[in-house]
């Protein structure tokens, strides 16, 4: 993290990502779509702390009435580059959350993971003491 930001590109680096200040714990969620695409999350709000820079595509589940969130990844080289959420917070912030697998790993690799249970309980699940770089390989 240089001058307290982080920041990801996709693989052909068209899209990208930076979240001023410290990122917190980084989630690991077991929901359809985070385990297919095999992401680690970092959050904050639109309009805050995070900015996504270049092109983006939009994907958002079809046949579902009321999707949650939309993802948004590099329509050259289809990275998932962050989702948003599609519903505002009570205080109408959105959230938003960028993939620090977009990061370099030595930038991440000690941040704390949290587990997220978004397939059953869609509850957290309890802490095991890893970290980004636990999940690398």
């Amino acid at each position: 993290m240089d001058d307290g930001v982080l920041s990801g590109r996709c693989h052909c680096g068209d899209t990208g990502w930076s979240l001023r200040g410290a990122p917190g714990s980084i989630t690991a969620c077991n929901c359809t779509l985070c385990r297919r695409y095999g992401a680690l999350w970092a959050y904050d709000f639109e309009n805050g702390r995070i900015e996504i820079g270049g092109v983006v595509g939009r994907y958002t589940r079809r046949g579902k009435a009321d999707p949650a969130l939309e993802t948004l990844f590099c329509p050259t080289c289809a990275c998932v580059i962050a989702w948003r959420g599609l519903r505002f917070e009570k205080d109408g912030r959105r959230r938003v959350a960028v993939n620090v697998r977009m990061a370099e790993p030595t930038a991440v690799a000690d941040l704390a993971i949290d587990h997220f249970d978004g397939l059953d309980r869609f509850d957290d699940l309890p802490g095991d003491g890893r970290c980004v770089r636990d999940l690398w390989f």
